[in-house]
């Protein structure tokens, strides 16, 4: 029987979710799925530059683990680019550091705490907001787990310096 797989962290929700070719309808494309952990790995290696050590601490896994996932996503991410495949990020068994909320009216987005809770947009007082994190199906389990594990995370990275 397989381990059971360790919950990845992920800094926070990505601003968008779904890419396609120019001029394509959706209905006719081959669909490939990013997972949110996979697309985090794709992030830290590939758009932070960091190195596969340091992603991998950065989302609490293993280098090896980390490798695995940078190359599952690249590997979607030029199937999108070669093929032309329409390419959703969704799922993953992750939990967010950060939130993003988007006003729906002014557009404005803001990086938050996930324990943080937004009422009225600080830009042009709407309540019109949309939560990215809630939109995968996280919020709670988010903030009470960064709480535990990335207070021991914090520590943790704290006594390699």
């Amino acid at each position: 029987m397989p381990r059971p797989e360790k919950e990845r962290i992920v800094h926070a929700p990505p601003f968008f979710t779904g890419f396609k070719p120019i001029g394509v309808k959706a209905g006719g494309l081959e669909a490939v799925c990013l997972s949110l952990d996979e697309y985090e790995a794709f992030r830290l290696a590939d758009y932070m530059g960091l190195s596969h050590v340091q992603a991998a601490e950065e989302m609490d896994i293993s280098r090896s683990t980390f490798s695995r996932l940078v190359e599952r996503a690249r590997k979607k991410i030029a199937g999108l680019v070669i093929e032309g495949k329409l390419l959703t990020i969704e799922g993953g068994n992750i939990h967010f550091r950060k939130n993003m909320i988007r006003c729906l009216d002014c557009g404005h987005m803001f990086i938050t705490r996930m324990d943080a809770a937004m009422v009225e947009c600080s830009s042009c007082g709407s309540k019109n907001l949309l939560n990215l994190a809630g939109g995968f199906g996280h919020g709670r389990c988010c903030a009470t787990d960064h709480q535990t594990k990335g207070d021991s995370h914090a520590r943790k990275k704290q006594g390699n310096r």
